[in-house]
């Protein structure tokens, strides 16, 4: 079982550099069974692992929510994928050190393909952290770059 509160900025990528520094790529499928921005229920399948997270609502500046996620079967995953909302979400996540932190760098895959996003996940709302030069513009608390939003209303329906 994971931990109960989320704190993380998000950023578009700006190049691809990130690729060259990451220590790790995985794929994700992932789906909503609930996209209410109240209490969003996501189910992803992580390589070969599966697990079901339940978010609260983002707070006002859009930094921290309650999260709570567990590991389920991998089955269970890919079944559970089938009574999901919307668009799935397909992406390439890469893992970047840098500093202190680790960022998550997604490059979306199918109906989101050419939004490439990255995240880090900090202990404090007013943490300081490193920005490598691949980092863009900040989205942190704009709704229409979250998962659940990307599977409502994809990327590319919006920059076509």
């Amino acid at each position: 079982m994971g931990k109960y509160q989320e704190i993380e900025r998000k950023f578009l990528v700006v190049s691809g550099d990130y690729v060259k520094q990451a220590t790790s790529k995985q794929q994700i499928r992932q789906g909503f069974l609930n996209t209410d921005p109240v209490r969003t229920v996501r189910v992803r399948i992580l390589d070969d692992s599966a697990f079901i997270t339940v978010k609260g609502a983002s707070s006002a500046d859009g930094t921290s929510r309650f999260e709570w996620e567990t590991e389920i079967h991998p089955e269970e995953g890919r079944k559970l994928l089938e009574l999901c909302e919307d668009v799935p979400i397909e992406k390439n996540r890469y893992k970047v050190p840098v500093g202190r932190h680790i960022f998550e760098v997604d490059e979306f895959l199918g109906a989101n393909a050419g939004l490439v996003v990255a995240e880090v996940e900090l202990g404090a709302v007013e943490e300081a952290y490193e920005q490598p030069d691949w980092l863009g513009e900040e989205v942190t608390g704009l709704p229409e770059y979250y998962n659940s939003q990307l599977s409502k209303r994809p990327f590319t329906s919006w920059t076509s």
